[in-house]
């Protein structure tokens, strides 16, 4: 090759290079349309769903709970008992704020409400009549002390609950029971504690029926609720009532022999 070529190999491969770099920064400089792809949605997370639900009240604690629903702006569910007389009127307060009333027991006494189908109803009835006196609201969901899952009934009387969740449905009635918890049924655990179990509970759970207690001895979770709540409301949960309609989850426990 003659040498004296040099020069104009390298200016014609210069020249090359640069036309090169100019045409491929005009292609890159201009937005990239296909549409044959479909963007996914910058929000991908699922709507999470909690019905609150406190029991065994009302108590002395019940006017704590309403005014810390009330400052969070949270409608709970109270399933009410009757074994505090003086603090019955609250339940006008409960349901004129705007949280539904669902039916606990009138004794609260297991020994009592599960010796048979009858003594069950009867308590039952008692009690819708209190809160129907009381709020002229005749509820249509329960609560069963204990739980559906008959292991506590079983106590009392060998598989009665089986009997019970089929005819409280026969009645017209619909139960609830719950797939998380704070664990104040222990009126012995810290606050720290039931905040801490109560944040664990709901993990990996998109629809959540959350047990707490608002009935005498649940102080330490008074205590609790405050912080709770924050730390739900955080996380993104969405709060409702049970409601009497056919949307509503079931929130069901196995049944054991």
């Amino acid at each position: 090759m003659n040498i004296k070529r040099y020069p104009s190999i390298l200016i014609s491969c210069l020249t090359f290079l640069i036309v090169f770099y100019v045409v491929f920064g005009i292609f890159l400089a201009k937005p990239y349309k296909n549409t044959d792809m479909v963007m996914a949605p910058t929000d991908t997370s699922k709507s999470k769903v909690m019905y609150l639900t406190f029991d065994d009240g009302p108590s002395k604690n019940t006017q704590a709970v309403l005014d810390i629903l009330k400052k969070h702006e949270i409608k709970a569910t109270f399933f009410v008992i009757a074994n505090q007389e003086k603090y019955l009127p609250l339940l006008k307060d409960i349901q004129a704020q705007g949280h539904a009333i669902g039916i606990h027991s009138y004794s609260h006494d297991y020994k009592n409400i599960y010796q048979s189908v009858d003594a069950y109803f009867d308590d039952l009835e008692k009690m819708k009549q209190v809160i129907f006196e009381i709020t002229n609201v005749q509820p249509t969901f329960l609560r069963f002390p204990g739980g559906s899952s008959n292991s506590i009934s079983n106590r009392y009387h060998p598989n009665i609950m089986k009997e019970l969740v089929e005819e409280v449905e026969k009645r017209g009635y619909k139960y609830y029971d719950w797939n998380a918890q704070n664990g104040d049924g222990n009126s012995h655990l810290s606050a720290d504690y039931l905040i801490k179990n109560a944040l664990n509970s709901v993990k990996n759970k998109d629809e959540v029926m959350m047990l707490m207690h608002d009935g005498s001895g649940s102080e330490e979770s008074v205590e609790a609720l405050d912080e709770t709540l924050q730390e739900l409301k955080k996380q993104g949960w969405e709060f409702r009532t049970i409601q009497n309609d056919d949307t509503m989850p079931t929130f069901h426990h196995h049944l054991k022999k």
